[in-house]
């Protein structure tokens, strides 16, 4: 029971690290470009984790975790590939679609990765979690309503939808190499994913913003990004993917309390609304996993 509730723990921590991510994003936006802001998040995930690998070792830290081998190689390359087809087709549904649709199409990972868990790699998901899975996505879709003009499909809304699915199945992917260093995972992912999204923004014509801000966000993409991927991946080892995809949703709700705080953005009521359903999902989600533990 003791791993379970750790797994918990490093699930919504994860959650909460990445959730810093969404108001300071926001404010570099203004000066960087979003590809360009995507690709230097990555870069900093990687190469912060690699930095803390070395001085881990320099200060002769032991662990006990796996290295990958030949035997995980197809789950390594599907993740970095994954990870970079995704962004460029959200980007693709973001020209041709407004941003509530966006947000709303966006929350089904949550559904993607639950369904390719259940029906390509065999995880076992109970009655419990397909309840909370409903409640996370129906609160998403209360937080992401802003009126019938949001609800409109077109071509971007497929660009959207395919990579909400390209994540539920990195998330997937992700969770066959949970059981190797966490650590490893981070670096891999980070820098192959920053390097491709680094690529796509120089081809399409983004420019390199001013050192002072390719700092900040390496910065903030080794805490947003790294810290909490690789705690994301520890929680995978017990939880797995649906259920820890599932914890992770809280992210969007600690982004919008940081907003309130540090932005001083105020929240419309639907957002209490959301709230509620997200709290009711988390109580479910979490008696789930102490049943299981029993």
């Amino acid at each position: 029971m003791k791993q379970k509730i750790a797994a918990t723990c490093f699930a919504i921590l994860a959650a909460a690290l990445y959730a810093i991510n969404i108001p300071l994003s926001k404010q570099f936006t203004i000066y960087v470009k979003p590809t360009m802001l995507a690709a230097f998040l990555y870069l900093g995930a990687g190469f912060g984790m690699l930095f803390y690998c070395i001085l881990r070792n320099m200060l002769h830290v032991q662990t006990a975790k796996e290295p990958l081998t030949r035997r995980e190689l197809p789950y390594t390359i599907a993740m970095v590939l994954l990870d970079m087809i995704a962004p460029i087709l959200l980007m693709m549904g973001i020209t041709r679609t407004n941003s509530a649709n966006v947000s709303l199409l966006n929350n089904f990972e949550i559904v993607a990765t639950s369904l390719a868990a259940l029906f390509i790699f065999r995880e076992k998901i109970s009655k419990k979690l397909w309840s909370a899975i409903l409640l996370v996505t129906l609160s998403s879709a209360i937080l992401s309503f802003e009126g019938m003009n949001g609800f409109v499909f077109n071509s971007g809304s497929l660009f959207v939808l395919g990579a909400s699915v390209c994540w539920g199945f990195e998330n997937n992917t992700t969770k066959m190499i949970s059981h190797k260093s966490s650590e490893e995972i981070v670096i891999i992912k980070g820098c192959g994913s920053g390097a491709g999204s680094l690529i796509i923004a120089l081809f399409i014509g983004e420019s390199l913003p001013e050192f002072r801000f390719i700092l900040a966000v390496l910065l903030l993409g080794f805490v947003s990004y790294g810290l909490s991927i690789n705690l994301y991946i520890m929680a995978q080892k017990e939880l797995g993917a649906a259920k820890t995809s599932a914890y992770y949703s809280i992210a969007p709700f600690l982004g919008v309390a940081l907003s309130m705080v540090l932005l001083g953005e105020r929240p419309a009521m639907q957002f209490y609304l959301a709230l509620l359903l997200m709290f009711l999902a988390a109580v479910v989600m979490t008696k789930d996993t102490l049943q299981q533990s029993d």
